[in-house]
């Protein structure tokens, strides 16, 4: 089996001094000078030590999935002697925990819990008039961004666990920037793939010389309320996150469906923190790449008018292929709207997202670094006792480049060279 090595650290601090940081982004010790890349077991030892820490394992493929965390899969490994762990974790936030502040709203210590996890279960939108991470009238600045305890502080509770699955609930009720109220019930399932069930799902060869693990979650959201859910009060959605470790040599490629804007609309959106720079985003035929160093703040999205229901990234010093899949829907649904902005189109937003770690402003702390893959249920326009399901699939392939390169045309339609040289 091929053994990748792991160069994340060394390579990501680089980066961070070349960029002229002098001072490395706090909230991790996988970030400090002198640590080393640490391994699966490692990772899942230390969870262990901190909180309830459940791994799931299939054909060699494992993953830990932690239920204070809302049934957060913290990381996953192929196996095999190098452990490759491939979650980003926030060693010191969780050794920390939580901390009450001491304020006339009663807010946690922190914006954000960034305990880390390569998939975690949120609800959108982030901003707008149906915000649920922004009170009613308050500007839409990183000051007044707060995340909802119910996705960030508050447990999901495990209700079913197998050697290979396990089920977490929540119930819940949440208030919008414009004062609807929902209550709803959150049912999340985390299933590792057998090697048959990659290839299948994935409709590619999986040969011997490539190590995988992969791994399915299916999350419900159900209206338990007696209000129906409509756009005129705002709608909920089902938002999948996952955190990976930066790289310089790491990139996020999306492929994205061809067509003019007057049909299909602007290819993507990178104006979430500002403008993207040029360097950091490129834009070709069929496919984007984009930066994942973890030394620049910024996002970019894509509508389900162009997204092909896939995104993914590449290591090129692990040699290790990510690949993020879900249960696309129809184009014309109720995308929620997260920009930081009243809007004038609530449902028109994206459905697949990237976002590259780094300084909110000049001269504060990453919240990381890391980078992440983001896909979005639409709206959830809900009758009261009616649910919608988010599922999505998370695979990470380890091998030679050779049976990469052929596996990446078949999923993303370009070559590992391509994304490896798209931002040089």
């Amino acid at each position: 089996m091929f053994r990748p090595t792991s160069l994340y650290l060394t390579a990501t601090v680089a980066a961070l001094l070349a960029a002229g940081c002098t001072t490395l982004p706090q909230g991790s010790p996988d970030h400090a000078p002198d640590a080393k890349a640490r391994t699966f077991a490692e990772d899942v030892a230390f969870l262990k030590q901190h909180t309830e820490a459940i791994v799931l394992e299939n054909d060699g493929g494992k993953v830990v999935v932690v239920p204070e965390y809302q049934g957060r899969v913290m990381t996953s490994s192929v196996g095999g002697a190098d452990d490759l762990s491939f979650g980003w974790l926030n060693y010191d936030l969780i050794t920390k925990g939580v901390r009450p502040k001491k304020d006339v709203k009663g807010r946690l210590e922190e914006h954000i819990y960034v305990f880390g996890g390569e998939e975690r279960f949120w609800l959108g939108p982030e901003g707008g008039q149906y915000s649920v991470f922004f009170d009613g009238g308050e500007p839409f600045d990183f000051d007044h961004w707060n995340t909802p305890p119910l996705i960030d502080t508050q447990p999901f509770r495990a209700v079913k666990q197998t050697k290979a699955e396990a089920l977490f609930r929540r119930g819940f009720k949440i208030t919008n920037y414009s004062g609807s109220t929902f209550k709803g019930m959150i049912n999340r399932r985390v299933k590792v793939l057998s090697r048959p069930d990659i290839a299948k799902s994935m409709k590619v060869e999986l040969p011997d010389s490539v190590a995988a693990v992969a791994y399915e979650t299916r999350n419900m959201l159900k209206n338990t309320g007696t209000d129906d859910w409509t756009r005129d009060t705002g709608l909920l959605s089902i938002w999948i996150l996952g955190m990976y470790k930066p790289a310089p040599n790491t990139t996020v490629v999306i492929p994205f469906k061809a067509g003019p804007e007057a049909k299909l609309g602007p290819i993507v959106n990178d104006t979430y923190f500002g403008k993207v720079p040029a360097e950091r985003l490129i834009v070709k035929k069929n496919a984007l790449y984009f930066s994942a160093d973890g030394t620049y703040r910024s996002k970019i999205g894509l509508t389900a008018k162009r997204a092909k229901g896939i995104a993914g990234s590449y290591d090129a010093d692990n040699h290790a292929l990510t690949v993020v899949t879900y249960n696309t829907k129809s184009a014309n649904a109720p995308y929620v709207n997260s920009m930081w902005e009243l809007q004038d189109e609530p449902y028109a937003g994206d459905v697949i997202n990237s976002y590259n770690d780094g300084p909110p402003k000049p001269g504060a702390k990453a919240l990381g670094p890391f980078y992440e893959i983001e896909t979005s249920s639409p709206g959830a326009e809900l009758k009261a006792g009616k649910r919608i399901t988010h599922v999505s699939k998370t695979a990470h392939l380890v091998g030679p480049e050779p049976e990469l390169d052929a596996i990446a045309k078949k999923l993303f339609g370009v070559s590992l060279e391509e994304i490896k040289t798209a931002l040089k």
